[in-house]
C-alpha cells in the first residue's frame, strides 16, 4: 500500500495533528497514523468522514483526480 499523502497534506494545511484528526473521527492517534501511513486498511466510513471533513471527494483523497470538489448528492 502507498501512503495517503493528500490526507496528510490536508491535515497539515489546517495545522491539525494526528491526535486532532483522531479525536475528530473518534479513533486514537495511533489508529489514525496507521491509516494515514497505509500501515492498516482504512475503513470506508473513515475515508468518507475524512473527505467530508475536508470537503473534498474521495477520488481526490486517493489521488485519482486533481479536482478537489465533492460530487453533488442526489
Amino acid at each position: 500500500m502507498r501512503k495517503f499523502n493528500r490526507i496528510r497534506n490536508l491535515r497539515e494545511d489546517k495545522d491539525l495533528t494526528q491526535s486532532d484528526m483522531g479525536e475528530q473521527l473518534g479513533i486514537s492517534q495511533r489508529t489514525y497514523s496507521r491509516y494515514e501511513n497505509a500501515d492498516s486498511m482504512m475503513p470506508l466510513d473513515i475515508l468518507i468522514r475524512i473527505a467530508d471533513f475536508h470537503d473534498v471527494s474521495i477520488d481526490y483523497l486517493l489521488e485519482r483526480t486533481n479536482i478537489r470538489k465533492r460530487y453533488p448528492r442526489e
